[in-house]
């Protein structure tokens, strides 16, 4: 896939997810806003209810106050008879002259009766006499009626707003109207005058929150006329936890938004490295074949010669045909070494045929095979093995490539500007470790190129010159070899001023 492609389809994806972001974002604010405006509604109806209701209950405290001294001053007064016409007959009570006190029911037939109740009857008279004292009682009860509702107007607005609006009856209304609604959330309240000051609130009031998003206001009784009014004050400590838990169902759309988005950062870096390494593998391949034209070439060339009579007959001839098909099949065999190391990184553990080997003696063998190739390039090797202590257990053959190659690049990557000088060294660690650094005076490893030098087929830029073959491979190994061997290595660098490798090996136990 092209890095343009790539690109596209992370330009295209990352604008799903910004507009799928955008909708989840505004869908959970239009929620949002309609429970805000829903609970703002629900608590004003109850407050307003609650209202009501406080009025409601001082008017039937001041009927019943009205009522008990009407009762109180009330004449009870003794009916002729009964109004209407009863089967069991019409009782009359009465009062004679002479102060004697009888009762005198009168039954029969009930349209006789009603006839005797009627106007033309004997007792027409006192029932009619009855029917306008029971109208004017009528007018009574109405003017006293007129008064109440006087009363209440003239004196209610006079009364203690404690009295008027009681503390428990206030919560009781609250928690009643709240339920109805199914607003099931705690509340403080406070009672305050026109000028705000609190005349009596709950436990949990705070006088001075300043929420006022959490803060609703009630008048009190506001048909008193016009004169100052008390306050009802409702806050709600928990009003957004409550909002936003009516809305936890967005949550998990929002968990799975993320984890999506976490996947696609994921797959777009893998992606890239994918690029990336199919680009070093395309490169690996082409050094590849490189280097194994010119040996393959060579030994080519010598079997066409081995065909002519003439070499054949010349054993001068013939020692150097043989001396070039024995180190161009040396050389091809290397490079099929390097390729066969690639499949080493795929193994979890490598096998190693571990041994204990003096580290001093094998660099200082090491150092003299690779002298005449330093001293090729007018450079010097040197080797300053001052560990006391060098016995380690690794694998000898592994562990001589991974110094061939760490000689082998600082030869490749040295400087035209100044002779090349090397430097092998070992020495002894307290916490019974050797430490082996290979330093050079060569064009040296930029920054950025530091922590990627180990990477599988990376090769920085300076590689890329034809006089300098390689795949990529050769610290890789060397990583991968010293972490086999129990070691760590790291390196320093300056660049256009040398590189040390610095190798850290655990001492042998015995």
């Amino acid at each position: 896939m092209k890095k343009q492609t790539i690109w596209i389809l992370t330009i295209v994806m990352a604008l799903c997810f910004m507009g799928l972001l955008c909708i989840q974002i505004f869908y959970m604010r239009n929620i949002v806003q309609i429970r805000y405006e829903q609970f703002s509604q629900g608590v004003r109806q109850s407050l307003v209810a609650v209202a009501t209701h406080l009025e409601q209950d001082e008017t039937r405290h001041f009927l019943e106050e009205d009522v008990r001294q009407v009762e109180t001053s009330a004449v009870v007064s003794q009916y002729l008879g009964d109004p209407m016409p009863r089967l069991d007959g019409i009782k009359y009570s009465f009062t004679t002259k002479t102060g004697l006190e009888a009762d005198l029911t009168i039954k029969g037939d009930i349209t006789e009766i009603s006839k005797i109740q009627g106007s033309g009857g004997p007792v027409g008279a006192h029932y009619k006499a009855f029917q306008d004292n029971y109208r004017n009682r009528y007018l009574y009860q109405k003017g006293v009626l007129d008064d109440v509702i006087l009363n209440i107007m003239s004196k209610a607005s006079t009364r203690p707003v404690s009295e008027r609006a009681d503390s428990a009856r206030v919560s009781t209304y609250l928690r009643q109207e709240l339920d109805t609604l199914d607003l099931k959330v705690p509340f403080e309240f406070a009672v305050a005058n026109y000028a705000g000051t609190v005349l009596y609130k709950s436990a949990g009031f705070q006088t001075g929150a300043s929420d006022r998003d959490n803060m609703f206001i009630q008048t009190l009784f506001p048909n008193d006329g016009a004169g100052p009014h008390n306050y009802l004050k409702v806050y709600f400590p928990t009003k957004s936890d409550y909002i936003f838990s009516s809305i936890s169902f967005l949550v998990p759309a929002f968990a799975f938004t993320f984890i999506l988005l976490i996947i696609f950062v994921y797959t777009i870096i893998v992606a890239f490295r994918q690029k990336k390494l199919t680009e070093m593998k395309n490169d690996f391949i082409n050094n590849m074949t490189h280097e194994f034209k010119t040996p393959i070439s060579s030994i080519s060339l010598a079997a066409q010669m081995l065909n002519d009579q003439s070499v054949r007959k010349s054993p001068m001839m013939l020692q150097q045909i043989s001396t070039v098909i024995t180190d161009e099949t040396k050389r091809l065999r290397f490079q099929v070494e390097k390729v066969l190391q690639m499949s080493m990184f795929d193994r979890q553990k490598a096998t190693l045929k571990l041994e204990e080997i003096d580290a001093n003696a094998a660099i200082f063998n090491i150092v003299n095979t690779f002298k005449l190739k330093v001293e090729k390039y007018g450079g010097s090797i040197s080797a300053e093995l001052d560990a006391m202590d060098a016995i380690v257990t690794v694998d000898e053959m592994h562990f001589t490539n991974v110094i061939f190659n760490l000689l082998d690049n600082a030869v490749k990557y040295r400087s035209e500007e100044r002779p090349l000088k090397l430097t092998v060294a070992s020495r002894d660690l307290d916490d019974e470790r050797l430490q082996i650094t290979i330093e050079d005076n060569g064009i040296g490893i930029r920054r950025d190129d530091l922590k990627k030098i180990f990477d599988k087929f990376y090769r920085v830029s300076t590689g890329n010159r034809h006089d300098v073959k390689g795949f990529g491979l050769g610290l890789a190994y060397v990583r991968k070899m010293v972490n086999e061997l129990g070691g760590d290595i790291r390196v320093e660098s300056e660049f256009n001023a040398g590189t040390k490798f610095i190798i850290i090996l655990p001492l042998s136990k015995n």
